[in-house]
């Protein structure tokens, strides 16, 4: 019989500090000018603990978000060692209770969401990161709402989603194959997707350019089938696609026109007829100066007919789908519509910004504050997914190349990353261990955003 090796416990007062990747996003944090922005507001009202800047505040509050830690008690856990957290993150005081943060972020409010857009978008100009485009040139920008479940909760602003529970429903946007955020919305979860969507889609654009001269490719769903919407990004210069919802409109109507004029007729098994081409219909919109303008627009259509279902079973009634796409694009009919079903990957970004770091369930029952965590929260995502695509090109664990770090693997390897901290003189010097399989690529992270 053979006797197994025990590994022994014991406490050392060796400085131990889990997550080391702090260290990175302080130094993205500082290069953003978005600490200036915080601490030019100082007419907060009611500021609790005045002598702590709202710059540490914010700072703070994103230290939890990139570890996944969104509720307010997190903050504790920095005060295990508040030297490391204060110098890593940059904050000038120290770390704030978890009472003055609460209290302070309530204070905030929505305020400082002009001066958080900016420093967005110069945490992209500092780094000099650009979304990446795709193949044929245009950078693709999707917006699409995100229901949040907060069911069983009493906060400000929660109501019945059209997912069926109770909670909040943000307009979200993405930038680039990466799925970079660049703008998001807290809404109230029965607000119609449409409801203030073109403020909204004005003020993206405008974040968006700043961030790349690329052309620009705006995706969006049927829920925001607008000629408003349309006008936006015709008046913008973008190109777009746009689901097309036929509201009240037959499908039978649809199936026997198309079946009288389309010439792009495929079987790709019996009982399955796809009818695929494009229409042109007049649409009328109003420009920024409310003169009325009217265009004629690309309709792209795959309309299908299925007579026998997946399983062979023979339906009586033939079942039509209708899918129609507003474009503005030269592209064919089958780019239009693989270029849309790409739209769909804004599923996984809602999936690492409510499940990776735990977003769902917003922490505040005031609704201002919660607009001001998920605004925070938008930096958070960025700064991490930057950080996942520059892992990208140094070694790395990984059995088969990746095209994006999941915002979930960036948190584990990356940021609670384990370092041994040890002060020589007046420096704190941090060291890495070897047998760490994620040390090439989080020292290669660090060199990248170090400061210059």
């Amino acid at each position: 019989m053979s006797i197994r090796q025990t590994i022994e416990l014991y406490f050392t007062g060796e400085r131990l500090i889990t997550p080391s990747g702090l260290s990175s996003v302080g130094n993205m944090l500082s290069k953003s000018e978005f600490v200036y922005y915080c601490n030019q507001r100082r007419d907060i009202p009611k500021r609790s603990e005045p002598y702590i800047p709202n710059g540490d505040i914010t700072l703070t509050y994103i230290g939890q978000l990139v570890q996944g830690k969104p509720t307010f008690e997190a903050v504790r856990e920095m005060q295990a060692d508040p030297e490391y957290y204060r110098i890593a993150l940059g904050l000038k005081r120290g770390i704030p209770s978890a009472e003055t943060l609460r209290q302070r972020l309530d204070a905030i409010g929505d305020s400082m969401r002009n001066q958080i857009l900016l420093a967005n978008v110069n945490l992209f100009t500092a780094h000099s990161i650009e979304p990446t485009p795709l193949a044929t040139g245009e950078v693709p920008l999707d917006i699409d709402v995100t229901p949040m479940d907060n069911s069983k909760s009493n906060k400000e602003g929660v109501s019945r989603t059209y997912k069926g529970f109770d909670g909040f429903a943000p307009n979200v946007a993405y930038a680039g194959t990466e799925g970079f955020m660049v703008n998001i919305e807290l809404r109230e979860g029965s607000h119609h997707c449409q409801k203030h969507t073109p403020e909204f889609l004005v003020e993206t654009l405008e974040c968006t350019h700043r961030i790349t001269q690329r052309p620009l490719l705006v995706r969006m769903d049927a829920g925001n089938d607008a000629a408003e919407n349309l006008g936006i990004v015709l008046e913008d210069g973008s190109w777009f696609i746009v689901k097309r919802n036929i509201r009240s409109e037959s499908k039978d109507m649809w199936l026997n026109m198309v079946k009288d004029c389309c010439k792009d007729i495929r079987n790709p098994r019996d009982g399955k007829t796809v009818y695929v081409g494009s229409s042109w219909r007049d649409v009328v919109y109003k420009d920024s100066d409310g003169t009325e303008h009217t265009i004629c627009l690309r309709m792209v259509y795959e309309i299908i007919e299925r007579t026998i279902d997946k399983h062979g079973q023979i339906l009586m009634l033939p079942d039509i789908e209708v899918n129609m796409w507003w474009t503005n694009l030269g592209w064919s009919d089958d780019q239009i519509i693989e270029s849309y079903h790409a739209h769909g990957e804004c599923e996984q970004y809602h999936s690492e910004l409510k499940t990776d770091m735990d977003i769902e369930r917003l922490p505040s029952g005031k609704f201002e504050t919660n607009a001001l965590v998920l605004e925070l929260a938008m930096i958070s995502f960025n700064i991490l997914r930057m950080i996942g695509q520059e892992s990208l090109k140094h070694k790395q664990p990984d059995k088969r190349p990746v095209r994006r770090r999941r915002l979930r693997t960036v948190i584990s390897n990356l940021i609670l990353f384990a370092g041994h901290l040890t002060r020589h003189g007046r420096r704190l010097r941090l060291a890495v261990g070897v047998s760490n399989a994620w040390s090439d690529a989080f020292v290669g992270v660090w060199r990248r955003f170090a400061p210059s």
